[in-house]
């Protein structure tokens, strides 16, 4: 449907700037990509124009009632607009086109948004060898950009970033206002305080998040992933997939949890996952030091900035999902593309690198808002650094030739690994896995102070359902490191046994501590 009122364009009372308009009898294919040429240009910024195909025109204003276009001279210029589109203009570009009866006449109107790839070039004749030119608009009429005006045609040549680009897919609806206005709060922008009392159309385009014509209004990308609630609907597999293999690679145990939404909720939820199901902190005691160190297996701040890093850096136009392993002795943050040519991956290991261009610089400017990234290519050196503060193995960055992917890994602290510490290892309890327990689940702490089966602690609580045992109560334990197998490389074995961990009998301390009491065995269907 045509976001215009085309009775206002016959009347004379159009919104549309009569530079945005064309009428054509008949098909003239030349004259016509002329105009589609020009009108994808824009040259003056105002969202490409409109061409009337079947309407005669007499200095500028229509001939009613409309010349009109029979049924198969419509369907021949929509196969010709196919060919054309592909083979005539440079880059290729296809208008939309829309037949319609007006006054008992079937007209056919092509509807040309300002091009995403400009500056476009269409030929100058229909012989086989013509050569090309750049079309403008100079007020109502297609003109061949020359002198100064192509010099100013071919400034704007630079591509516009994915982000900032309009989506034809896409309408206002497509905006929660609730999002946006919880952006502008959060960053306590002035223009919180007068969101509500604006038109919507008004706020979106104050914030650059919606743009083109005032009759057609179009999201921006950038708007789209941050302020509508799904995303993935305009661009498949924007989410965060989280994958932990607690055995490895060759284990038959798998763990995913995905994230979706707009993206800076997508960060904070995978964040939130992982500093309270992964992240642990250690107490190293050396007996020839008074003081003791704490260190973490993974600082947050490393993986923080990496996560963050990935969703800034990635290609929205590339269907892929972003992926975090949580390996025994790694995680690794996969995002494609990678990173751009003019990065190295030498300069990245050492944290030395200035990005000549940003693929999503508006992207940056939302994060950047939300504290979420400072941007200048700070990320990388910020992670390097924790790692090191930390005394970790610095961080590890791969790609491949065609720059396809961005790898980036974080191995785990050596103190984590079987000898790896020098000292004596205290795990203590993190807030976050005190607040995940409770009393039911420190009540199987308890009962597994001695090694169990599964059958066994089934019987003991009175449970019917293993499956239930299972996913409410043993997987949660296993992932909060609370409890382990015993064999861990077969979790199926017949002789498997669960046992409570230094970790979790440091919870039952804190829990008698804090309740003042003996866990009861209290466990329900």
């Amino acid at each position: 449907m045509l976001p215009i009122n085309i009775e206002s364009i016959f009347d004379g009372d159009s919104s549309v700037e009569w530079e945005r308009i064309e009428f054509k009898k008949g098909w003239n294919p030349l004259a016509v990509f002329h105009s589609i040429c020009a009108f994808a240009n824009d040259f003056n910024n105002l969202d490409g124009g409109y061409i009337f195909i079947g309407v005669e025109e007499k200095s500028g204003k229509p001939i009613l009632p409309p010349h009109g276009l029979t049924q198969m001279e419509i369907d021949k210029i929509q196969n010709e607009l196919l060919n054309f589109g592909n083979s005539k203009i440079h880059p290729p570009f296809h208008p939309l086109a829309f037949p319609m009866k007006y006054q008992d006449r079937m007209i056919l109107v092509l509807r040309v948004p300002g091009g995403e790839n400009r500056p476009y070039q269409t030929v100058k004749g229909l012989g086989k060898n013509s050569d090309r030119g750049y079309y403008i608009r100079v007020l109502n009429a297609t003109v061949e950009a020359r002198g100064q005006k192509l010099t100013e045609l071919l400034s704007l040549a630079q591509r516009v970033p994915f982000d900032d680009r309009f989506n034809q897919n896409a309408g206002l609806d497509d905006l929660d206002f609730d999002l946006i206005r919880g952006f502008l709060k959060e960053v306590k922008s002035e223009l919180a305080e007068y969101a509500e009392k604006l038109e919507f159309e008004q706020l979106c385009r104050q914030m650059n998040i919606v743009g083109g014509s005032t009759e057609g209004p179009l999201p921006k990308n950038v708007g789209l992933m941050f302020f509508s609630s799904n995303p993935s609907q305009f661009f498949p597999q924007t989410q965060i997939d989280v994958v932990k293999l607690p055995t490895g690679t060759e284990g038959s145990r798998i763990i995913e949890k995905t994230f979706y939404g707009p993206i800076h909720q997508q960060i904070r939820n995978a964040l939130h996952y992982i500093s309270t199901t992964v992240i642990e902190e250690i107490i190293l005691k050396d007996p020839n030091k008074a003081e003791s160190d704490k260190v973490l297996n993974y600082p947050y701040q490393a993986i923080e900035e990496l996560l963050v890093n990935a969703v800034y850096h990635r290609g929205y136009d590339v269907r892929e999902p972003i992926e975090v392993r949580i390996l025994p002795d790694r995680i690794t943050i996969t995002s494609y593309p990678g990173p751009d040519r003019s990065i190295s991956l030498g300069k990245l290991a050492v944290g030395s690198l200035v990005a000549r261009r940003y693929r999503n610089r508006r992207i940056g400017e939302f994060l950047k808002e939300l504290n979420l990234t400072e941007g200048r290519g700070t990320g990388i050196p910020i992670a390097i650094k924790a790692m090191e503060d930390n005394s970790s193995p610095p961080p590890n960055f791969e790609t491949d030739e065609d720059n396809s992917y961005f790898i980036a890994t974080l191995p785990i602290n050596s103190a984590f690994t079987s000898g790896g510490a020098s000292g004596v290892a205290t795990p203590i309890l993190a807030p976050e896995v005190t607040e995940f327990l409770n009393e039911n689940a420190v009540s199987i702490l308890e009962y597994c102070l001695t090694p169990r089966s599964r059958s066994e602690i089934q019987m003991e609580l009175k449970l019917r359902d293993a499956k239930h045992l299972r996913e409410r109560y043993i997987y949660p334990l296993l992932e909060a490191k609370v409890i382990v197998m015993t064999d861990p490389t077969h979790p199926r074995s017949l002789s498997q046994r669960f046992k409570t961990t230094k970790l979790g009998k440091s919870v039952l301390e804190d829990w008698r501590k804090r309740t003042n009491s003996i866990p009861r065995l209290l466990f329900d269907e």
